[in-house]
């Protein structure tokens, strides 16, 4: 097993995150770390970081060398951005937190945070085209992808910390000040005229936007909490930020979702936010949870693995990184995969459901036991719970749900399962009846290898003229599976309206 570290020295704040690669592949992380620094308000009239900004960051760093002694890191990967990269002294810093740390933090360029920054969001949003912004405290970053490749980028010497020093916007914004910052921002992204993309969704990232993201998902009583993959409209962005430039200080604490040390530069953040869906054209927003850290530590992962850097099918790849996080045995959940897929690529007729719903029996298949590393009773309803908060990227939130319940239903139908909130706001009945559906024919791929010997090798679901038919082969009887299969019959016929007819083949 290796322990990476990986450290980002933001403008903003500072964050230690800590991850364990398991022998087989696997990866998670298992701590993680912030401290706000405020780098780029602690800068003098000189360009020079101040003496205040010297402690806090050697401080800060001694801190996070603590805990990667703590947590035995073979690794430790340190960057620094916008406000050490861009002081005159920054250079004297990183050499006085080796000294004093051990950690060799690396200054970055604008353009090579941007790329790590898209790293970030290519394997973890599926997304074919876009433009990302990584809104920090002293730069933005800004990258046009298509065909999930960059085509351009650029480092803008704003952000939210910076900005709002600028402008004086830490209480407030007067109409005047407004229009200062507009103005400002502005001329300076009209400077790259491929920002003007019309119908590309804007994608982003950094505490900003993930802040953002939280405030809207607050005033409308989102019932799921992640940020990661939500998106909203530009409509619903505006409509939010029209609010908030009336508000002074004080009144922006109060706001749900807004933490206290965020509140005196979201203005001024916001206020980027919405020059840039002037600038692009954009109409939809997609906030990313990764970013900068991510795509440092798939940077790592894919040399040290000897796997593309961009994952050609980031839901394959992080399915895969979780089963083998949960089982060492992964034959099984690959051959009922495969016989589940098999029955709904050849019962369209039957089932009615679109390639959408491919995925979800696929995501709900492979991963329909990881519960039972909690508890083998109930091992469907831990499934369901754990498939529902892993970090499955190329699912909606809405699919993320409905791949749970599938799951958790693959024993056999039972709302009982699922009470709760998420469940009830963000699934209709005609998903409910799709979930049905899928989770029969998990149900009976399962039956299909019951004894997890694979006595069944290949099946081929068909319809005749009487009805559906399901032809298996196998070398040898395979007694306990055809039991098992059976009594999956009355729920195939009250779901389907029809009997499933049986052959048993060599």
């Amino acid at each position: 097993m290796q322990r990476i570290a990986i450290i980002d020295i933001g403008s903003n704040s500072a964050r230690l995150v800590i991850s364990h690669i398991y022998k087989n592949g696997s990866y998670n992380m298992v701590y993680n770390q912030k401290e706000a620094l405020r780098l780029s308000q602690k800068v003098d009239a000189k360009n020079l970081l101040t003496e205040e900004a010297f402690t806090s960051t050697v401080e800060t760093l001694k801190s996070f060398a603590y805990m990667c002694n703590i947590y035995r890191a073979d690794k430790i990967i340190a960057v620094a951005t916008a406000a050490i990269r861009n002081a005159a002294n920054g250079s004297e810093l990183v050499e006085k937190v080796a000294a004093e740390t051990g950690i060799q933090l690396h200054i970055i360029s604008g353009n090579t945070e941007a790329y790590i920054s898209y790293l970030g969001v290519i394997n973890t949003l599926d997304v074919k085209d876009g433009i990302i912004f990584d809104l920090g405290g002293g730069s933005t970053e800004l990258i046009l992808f298509k065909n999930r490749q960059i085509l351009d980028s650029v480092s803008m010497p704003f952000g939210a910390v910076n900005t709002t020093g600028m402008f004086n916007t830490r209480n407030e914004m007067p109409p005047n000040v407004y229009s200062d910052v507009s103005f400002f921002i502005m001329s300076r992204l009209s400077q790259y005229p491929w920002l003007k993309q019309q119908g590309l969704p804007l994608i982003g990232v950094g505490g900003t936007a993930r802040t953002v993201a939280k405030i809207i998902q607050r005033s409308k009583k989102y019932p799921a909490t992640k940020i990661h993959n939500y998106a909203f409209s530009l409509q619903t962005f505006r409509s939010y930020f029209n609010k908030l430039r009336t508000t002074n200080l004080e009144q922006r604490k109060k706001i749900s979702g807004l933490s206290s040390e965020r509140s005196d530069i979201i203005l001024a953040g916001s206020s980027i936010i919405n020059c840039l869906l002037d600038a692009t054209g954009c109409k939809k927003l997609i906030t990313s949870g990764c970013g900068l850290r991510e795509g440092l530590f798939f940077d790592y992962y894919s040399k040290a693995n000897n796997i593309p850097l961009i994952a050609d099918n980031i839901l394959k790849r992080s399915c895969d990184n979780i089963l083998h996080m949960y089982t060492d045995n992964t034959a099984h959940s690959r051959h009922i995969t495969e016989l589940a897929l098999n029955m709904f690529d050849n019962w369209p007729q039957l089932h009615g459901l679109n390639k959408s719903s491919r995925k979800l029996l696929e995501t709900a298949t492979l991963l329909h036991d990881i519960g039972i590393t909690i508890n083998f009773y109930s091992h469907a309803r831990h499934s369901a719970y754990m498939i529902q908060n892993a970090q499955i990227f190329g699912l909606t939130h809405k699919e993320q749900i409905m791949a749970s319940a599938i799951a958790g239903w693959h024993n056999g139908v039972s709302k009982n399962y699922f009470r709760d909130r998420l469940y009830k706001e963000m699934l209709s009945e005609e998903n409910w009846k799709a979930i049905n559906k899928l989770a029969l024919l998990l149900a009976l791929a399962e039956s299909l290898d019951y004894s997890q010997t694979n006595k069944i090798h290949s099946i081929r679901p068909h319809i005749t003229a009487s009805g559906p038919v399901l032809s298996i082969f196998a070398d040898e009887l395979p007694s306990i599976e055809m039991h098992q299969i059976k009594t999956h019959l009355a729920w195939f016929k009250k779901t389907f309206n029809c009997d499933l007819s049986i052959n048993l083949e060599k």
